[in-house]
C-alpha cells in the first residue's frame, strides 16, 4: 500500500486540541482552528482512500437536536461511526425539558453514558448557547464529582448565536477552491424565504469567522434584519486583525458587485425574533409571530440570487454558498442553483471532516502519530 499524501499535521498543535469542546468558534484561536481545519483534511484523505480512522471503539456519541436536521444530523452520525463511536441521536421533544428539568440535569443524565455530545438548539434567541454551555456544566459536573475521567467534549450544532461546524465547514471548502482568503470579496447577503423565519446562526457564524482570513467581507441585508451587536462588533475586530474589511448594506446589489463568492441566506426579522423570546413557551402567540415574520419576508421578493445578480460578481462566476436546503425560487433562482449542484454537495460534505476532527482531536491521544500511521499503511 502506498502512502497517502497528508497535510503538515504539528503534533504539539493537535495535542493541545485535547479535552476541548466547540461552542462558538470565538472559543477557539485562530491558530487552532486552522490546527483543526488540518486535521480534518487528514481525516477526508484517509476516508476517501478507504482507510478506517476507527479509533473510538466501544464508545457512545450522543447528540440531541430540539430542531430539524438533515445535513448536521447525518454528519454527526456518519463522523461519529467512522471514528468507530455508536452515534445515538436523541429528538429533544423526547427529554424532560419540557417539564422542567433543567439542561445542567439533562447533561448530567446523558453524561453517564456519553463519551461525546452533541446539541442542536437555535430556535430562540438568547436561550440555545446558553442551554449548551449548561449541558456542559451538567456533564462536566457530574465527571468530576464521580471521578470519572472520560473527555465528553460538547459540539454545538447550531444554537441561536452561532453554527460553527457549517461555517468551519464552509471555510474548509473556501480554503479548498482558493487557498488563501485574503483579499477575496465574499457576499454574506439575506435572502427572501417563503418556509419560515430562520434562525441568525448561519450568518453570525460566517461574518464571525471568514474576517479573521483576511476576506473581504459585505453583509447586506433589509433595513430590520441586523444581526447580533455581538457578532457584527466581532467581525469588525477580527477584519482590522486580519487586514480584511467588514461592511454592511442595504443593498444586494452593492454586495454582489465584484463578489468571488456569495452565500445568499434567509433569516427572521431581528424585532420579531427578540419578541419569539416572550412567547417561547406559548404555541399561539408564536404561530402570530411567525405569521407577521413571513408577511415581512414577503415585501422583500426582490432580494433573490439570480442570474442578473450573478453576472455582476467577479467574472460573473463567483461561487455560491448555502448551508442547505435553499429555497429554490426564493432565495435562488432554479438556474443558478442547477449549476451549484455539485458545489454545495462538496461544500455541505465538509461538516462530516470538521465534526470528526472536533471528536478526535478532543478525545485521541498522540493523534498526529495515529494519523500518519494509518497513511503509511500500519495498524
Amino acid at each position: 500500500m502506498s502512502t497517502i499524501k497528508l497535510p503538515a499535521l504539528d503534533a504539539a498543535a493537535v495535542a493541545k486540541l485535547a479535552g476541548k469542546s466547540l461552542l462558538t468558534t470565538e472559543d477557539f484561536t485562530t491558530a487552532e482552528l486552522d490546527t483543526l481545519l488540518s486535521v480534518a483534511s487528514a481525516l477526508e484523505a484517509l476516508d476517501r482512500a478507504g482507510v478506517k480512522t476507527d479509533f473510538l471503539t466501544s464508545e457512545l456519541a450522543y447528540s440531541l437536536f430540539f430542531d430539524q436536521s438533515t445535513r448536521t444530523r447525518s454528519a454527526w452520525a456518519g463522523a461519529s461511526s467512522r471514528l468507530g463511536m455508536a452515534p445515538v441521536i436523541v429528538d429533544g421533544k423526547s427529554t424532560q425539558v419540557a417539564h422542567g428539568e433543567t439542561p445542567s440535569e439533562t447533561g448530567a443524565m446523558l453524561g453517564m453514558n456519553s463519551h461525546a455530545m452533541g446539541v442542536r438548539h437555535d430556535l430562540i434567541l438568547g436561550y440555545g448557547r446558553k442551554f449548551i454551555r449548561e449541558i456542559k456544566d451538567g456533564i462536566d459536573s457530574y465527571l468530576k464529582a464521580t471521578g470519572d475521567e472520560r473527555s465528553v467534549p460538547i459540539v454545538n450544532l447550531q444554537c441561536d448565536f452561532d453554527h460553527p461546524t457549517q461555517s468551519l465547514a464552509d471555510l474548509m471548502w473556501l480554503k479548498e477552491r482558493f487557498g488563501s482568503l485574503k483579499g477575496k470579496k465574499i457576499a454574506v447577503s439575506w435572502a427572501y424565504s417563503p418556509s419560515y423565519a430562520k434562525p441568525l446562526s448561519v450568518p453570525q457564524g460566517l461574518i464571525m469567522l471568514l474576517t479573521r482570513y483576511g476576506a473581504n467581507v459585505t453583509l447586506a441585508h433589509p433595513e430590520g434584519y441586523k444581526l447580533l451587536d455581538e457578532c457584527t462588533t466581532a467581525a469588525k475586530s477580527h477584519s482590522a486583525e486580519s487586514g480584511g474589511s467588514f461592511h454592511v448594506t442595504s443593498s444586494m446589489d452593492e454586495a454582489f458587485a465584484g463578489a468571488d463568492v456569495v452565500y445568499p441566506k434567509s433569516w427572521g426579522p431581528m424585532d420579531l425574533m427578540l419578541e419569539r423570546v416572550a412567547s417561547a413557551n406559548d404555541a399561539k402567540a408564536m404561530g402570530e409571530i411567525e405569521k407577521r415574520a413571513l408577511e415581512r419576508n414577503a415585501s422583500h421578493k426582490d432580494w433573490i440570487c439570480d442570474e442578473r445578480r450573478m453576472a455582476t460578481t467577479a467574472g460573473g462566476k463567483a461561487l455560491y454558498m448555502h448551508c442547505l436546503p435553499a429555497d429554490i425560487g426564493a432565495e435562488v433562482t432554479p438556474g443558478v442553483m442547477a449549476g451549484a449542484v455539485v458545489d454545495v454537495a462538496r461544500e455541505a460534505n465538509k461538516k462530516l471532516y470538521v465534526i470528526m476532527a472536533l471528536l478526535a482531536g478532543s478525545k485521541v491521544k498522540g493523534l498526529a502519530e495515529k494519523l500518519q500511521a494509518r497513511a503509511k499503511g500500519q495498524a
